[in-house]
């Protein structure tokens, strides 16, 4: 019987593990997909908008949460005088997390 209960947390334990990676992919995904949009709303684009995109998706590794990503790129936007308010970023980056999700939902059925 103890064995069914060890399985069980093993099976349990697996789970865990493969939702926490998926959730990492997803959010990932979703600064990257963000430094994306925020680059061409900076006029980068090519290489020049990659790297910008990783530089807003390594951004995010500094605090828990996403001020730290908000702040950095707050910063380059005034730099550039480039106008969104905050609200549209949040609501962009929320579309982004869904659009990530979508993504990586897609690409683990293939």
């Amino acid at each position: 019987m103890s064995d069914a209960f060890q399985e069980r947390e093993k099976g349990f334990e697996r789970k865990f593990q493969l939702d926490q990676d998926q959730m990492f992919k997803v959010a990932s995904r979703r600064d990257k997909l963000f430094g994306m949009w925020l680059a061409g709303k900076l006029g980068l684009s090519g290489p020049a908008a990659e790297q910008y995109a990783k530089d807003v998706l390594s951004s995010n590794f500094d605090a828990p949460g996403d001020d730290d990503m908000l702040a950095k790129v707050r910063i380059d936007l005034d730099a550039k005088k480039v106008v969104i308010a905050d609200a549209d970023l949040l609501s962009k980056l929320h579309d982004m997390r869904d659009e990530a999700a979508r993504q990586i939902i897609g690409e683990s059925k293939k």
